[in-house]
């Protein structure tokens, strides 16, 4: 399983790096393309609480043309089993030059391995569990470097066992290039956040922190997540994980 993922990883980057590129003079006719691979030590989910204990690969895309954008965003154990599939639908709902709001929309799979007894013989099969999600991210520029904002997840669960319903509201900031030399840059991202799993909830900080060399594609990133007040009863009191990325980003014009 794990050649299978690392030959997965090795032909998602042949293919970006050959892919083509053109700048474009019309955005009414230019798609853009974008997205990264992931490696990390531990599987972190979006909701920083949940996470897979594991090492983890994760694929995010994002296709889109004027405000949509259709965005996979794929995740697997090294092992080479799945974790989660997320597809979401986003729109800018309002683009400015300091303020922005996105919505969005996704059905997900989330995968868990579960020990059962089929004709007296005990064996392991995935279980796929289903659910619906929307989100809402306004932001805030203060300058070029700092920006603040909130995020508000709602999920539905669709199958028996699952979370029947999850808030996760943020209220966050990031301040990027930080010039550390004339090639390495930082960027810092913390938030607070609350977060209701059907009657449990709590409080909860984390913070992650990356650093990239110009005209670079590939980052260094490390995530923490600590407990501030909760009685979600799987909630660890602190997870953290350090993750190699690889990004591209392309834009393709109609003629």
């Amino acid at each position: 399983m794990l050649k299978n993922t690392i030959l997965l990883i090795f032909i998602f980057l042949s293919l970006t790096h050959f892919s083509f590129s053109q700048k474009a003079d019309s955005t009414k006719n230019t798609t853009q393309f974008s997205g990264s691979v992931s490696v990390t030590n531990n599987g972190i989910s979006i909701v920083p609480s949940f996470s897979l204990g594991k090492p983890a690969a994760a694929f995010n895309f994002s296709m889109g043309k004027n405000r949509f954008s259709f965005e996979p965003d794929l995740r697997f154990s090294l092992a080479g089993k799945p974790w989660s599939f997320l597809f979401w639908f986003r729109y800018h709902l309002i683009k400015k030059d300091k303020f922005t709001v996105n919505i969005g929309a996704h059905p997900a799979l989330n995968f868990r391995e579960q020990t059962v007894v089929l004709n007296g013989a005990t064996k392991k099969v995935m279980i796929t569990r289903r659910y619906l999600a929307t989100e809402l991210s306004p932001n805030y520029a203060i300058g070029k470097k700092v920006n603040v904002g909130m995020y508000y997840l709602f999920s539905k669960g669709l199958d028996d066992g699952t979370i029947n319903t999850t808030h996760f509201i943020t209220f966050n900031t990031s301040v990027s290039n930080i010039k550390l030399s004339k090639q390495i840059f930082m960027r810092l991202a913390p938030q607070v956040y609350y977060l209701k799993l059907d009657a449990e909830d709590g409080y909860f900080f984390s913070s992650s922190i990356s650093f990239n060399k110009k005209n670079f594609p590939i980052a260094v990133s490390a995530l923490m997540n600590k407990i501030i007040h909760t009685n979600i009863s799987s909630s660890k009191n602190f997870i953290w994980n350090a993750s190699l990325t690889y990004s591209f980003n392309h834009k393709y014009i109609k003629i």
